[in-house]
């Protein structure tokens, strides 16, 4: 793929914060940014430079919308896979459709990463109650359960203490079939940003540790508190993953840090990823640009970090009611998603704090910078959940 010249239409299916937010990354690079999505005011098209509405399986709509851009790429994972096909047909399409399938079940996820010799945490495919049962002998009490599609932020999911909790969660996650997953004895979670090109050429950002709560992504602190030999393990499964999987575009891969120091990989995402929101105010080129650059065939960079960076989440009317102080806060740098209804759970934007080059502070350090956001940080909250 030659790259594409300033003026060129960058097509996203999708019309959330991470579409407005690798919008505004393609307009720096001259691009046009042309948003496929459900909602007229939503947060990407609300920056875009055009908008198709439709469904993501709309033949008509995909047909319209891959009429009026020149490549085309997606901000998540639940959308079409088939009306993804139909978009490969008539225009570029990265991340491949294939890779989206992968990320899409977490049956092909995991089978993929097996494949590949990628450690994960041990698990089984249940379709069946007697499938569950055997995956509880094997796996020992607790262990998680989860749908196959469809899950984040903490849904679709159930962690299982004992036999008495089988046949009230079998019953009720769905789709079948589901995964049962092991539980690690816990040390952090990291992830890794990666990107690559079509020429093969990788750029991985440093990594980050992550905090949840309630299941959802509180706290990013990059670079992660690990050991620079692990930091450049779980690159290297990045860069393995995204070589593997023939990326072209950006991809965001979470792991689990055992007791023991070892990596196991929890999932991927191929797009940009909340986790990578720190690299916006702590990066020359961010995670959004430098998605940018990978499907429209520019050069990829060297991920470099010129700060240090915590970022939380503001989620739900909790944190939107603190927006004010946010504000008067100088060094709290904002990102606001456009969102106009801040509802319980709902990821409304997102705050980074930067520290001078290997300054990232402690616990309490993290907690005096967030200053009005500040909530008592617990690096496995929720975390043996995910």
């Amino acid at each position: 793929m030659s790259m594409l010249p300033p003026g060129s239409v960058l097509g996203i299916v999708g019309g959330g914060q991470l579409g407005r937010m690798s919008a505004i990354a393609a307009a720096r690079l001259g691009y046009r940014a042309h948003i496929l999505t459900t909602e007229a005011d939503g947060p990407a098209a609300q920056v875009a430079h055009a908008v198709t509405l439709g469904a993501y399986d709309d033949h008509d709509a995909l047909r319209r919308f891959a009429d009026a851009v020149d490549v085309i790429t997606f901000e998540f994972e639940n959308i079409s896979a088939d009306g993804l096909d139909l978009l490969s047909s008539l225009r570029p399409v990265h991340p491949a459709g294939a890779i989206l399938r992968i990320s899409q079940d977490r049956i092909a996820e995991k089978s993929f990463m097996g494949e590949h010799g990628i450690p994960v945490a041990p698990w089984h495919a249940v379709e069946s109650r007697a499938d569950l049962d055997r995956a509880a002998d094997v796996l020992g009490y607790p262990f998680i359960l989860k749908t196959t599609r469809l899950g984040y932020d903490g849904k679709g999911q159930a962690r299982i203490h004992s036999a008495a909790d089988l046949d009230h969660a079998f019953d009720t996650l769905r789709p079948h079939p589901l995964v049962a997953e092991g539980m690690i004895r816990f040390a952090c979670e990291v992830s890794v940003m990666v990107a690559r090109n079509e020429r093969g050429d990788v750029s991985t950002f440093d990594v980050t540790e992550n905090r949840h709560r309630n299941g959802i992504l509180d706290i990013s602190l990059a670079p992660a508190r690990i050991s620079p030999d692990l930091a450049a393990q779980a690159r290297d499964l990045a860069r393995r993953i995204a070589t593997a999987l023939g990326l072209v575009g950006l991809l965001g891969v979470e792991m689990f840090v055992d007791h023991d120091g070892s990596l196991r990989v929890n999932e991927i995402a191929p797009r940009p990823h909340n986790s990578g929101h720190w690299t916006m105010n702590a990066c020359p080129v961010d995670q959004f640009e430098m998605h940018v650059r990978a499907v429209t065939g520019l050069p990829l960079p060297p991920a470099t970090r010129h700060s240090d960076a915590v970022m939380k989440n503001l989620i739900g009317p909790d944190d939107m009611a603190l927006w004010p102080d946010i504000m008067a806060t100088p060094h709290l740098l904002a990102h606001h998603y456009g969102k106009a209804e801040a509802r319980p759970g709902r990821k409304m934007g997102h705050v980074n704090v930067i520290f001078p080059l290997g300054s990232l502070p402690g616990e309490f350090g993290v907690e005096t910078a967030l200053g009005p956001l500040a909530t008592p940080v617990n690096p496995k909250d929720d975390a043996a959940g995910k």
